[in-house]
C-alpha cells in the first residue's frame, strides 16, 4: 500500500497517514519519527497491522497512564482525552479496556473517591453528585449502586454548607432565607432538607 498523504495536526503533534488515498491511522509525530515512517513510501498489510495493534496501542497506553497519574479519572474521561490527543476511536477503546482489566481504571473506585472529595470541598447532595458523575460518562446504575455504600447525612452536609455561607447573616430576613434556600437546592438538596437547615440556622428545629 502506498503512502499517499501525511497530514500534520494543527499543533503538529499527530500525523494522519493516508494509504492508497484513504485514511489509515493517526500517529504521534515522535512515534512517526522513531519508526522512520518518513523514509517509507510503501507499507505492507503486516506493517500497518503492527503499527495499529502494537505501536499505536503502546503509545496511547503510555499517554493514558500519564493522564491517570495526574489524577484518577473515569473510563470515559480517559477515552475522551485520548481521542482529543488524536488517537483513533478503536485505539482509545482498546487502551481503556486494557487498563480497566488490570485495575488502572475502575469506575466504582472513581465514584467513591469523587463523591468523597466533592462532599468535602463543596458539600453536594447525592443527587448533585449523580448528575456530575453522569456528565463524566459513568453509568447511572453504577452510580446508584456505589453511592448506596457512600454514607452521608444529607442534612448535616447541607447545614455545614449553609452555616459557612450564611452563618453571619440575619436568617430572619426573608430575602436571606430565600437566598439560603436557593443556594441549598442548587447544591441538589431537597426543599424539605433546605427548610430544615434554615430552621436550624434560625435557632430552632423545623417541624
Amino acid at each position: 500500500m502506498t503512502i499517499t498523504a501525511r497530514v500534520k495536526s494543527r499543533n503538529g503533534r499527530m500525523i494522519r497517514i493516508y494509504l492508497d488515498g484513504r485514511y489509515a491511522f493517526s500517529i504521534p509525530a515522535s512515534v512517526y519519527m522513531a519508526n522512520h515512517l518518513y523514509d517509507k513510501d510503501e507499507l505492507s498489510e503486516e506493517e500497518v497491522a503492527h503499527i495499529r495493534q502494537t505501536v499505536l496501542v503502546q503509545s496511547a497506553r503510555e499517554r493514558a497512564v500519564g493522564i491517570l497519574m495526574a489524577r484518577d479519572r473515569s473510563r470515559q474521561e480517559v477515552k475522551t482525552r485520548l481521542k482529543k490527543l488524536g488517537f483513533d476511536e478503536d485505539i482509545a477503546e482498546k487502551v481503556v479496556e486494557d487498563l480497566k482489566a488490570i485495575g488502572y481504571i475502575d469506575d466504582s473506585r472513581f465514584v467513591l473517591k469523587y463523591a468523597s472529595d466533592r462532599v468535602k470541598s463543596k458539600a453536594l447532595s447525592k443527587r448533585a453528585l449523580k448528575y456530575e458523575l453522569e456528565q463524566k460518562g459513568i453509568d447511572s446504575d453504577l452510580i446508584e449502586d456505589v453511592l448506596k455504600e457512600f454514607e452521608q447525612d444529607e442534612e448535616e452536609i447541607a447545614f455545614r454548607a449553609a452555616k459557612k455561607k450564611f452563618g453571619k447573616y440575619d436568617l430572619n430576613d426573608r430575602s436571606v432565607v430565600e437566598k439560603a434556600l436557593r443556594f441549598l437546592m442548587h447544591r441538589g438538596f431537597s426543599h424539605e432538607t433546605a427548610k430544615a437547615v434554615v430552621g436550624r440556622l434560625q435557632g430552632r428545629m423545623d417541624d
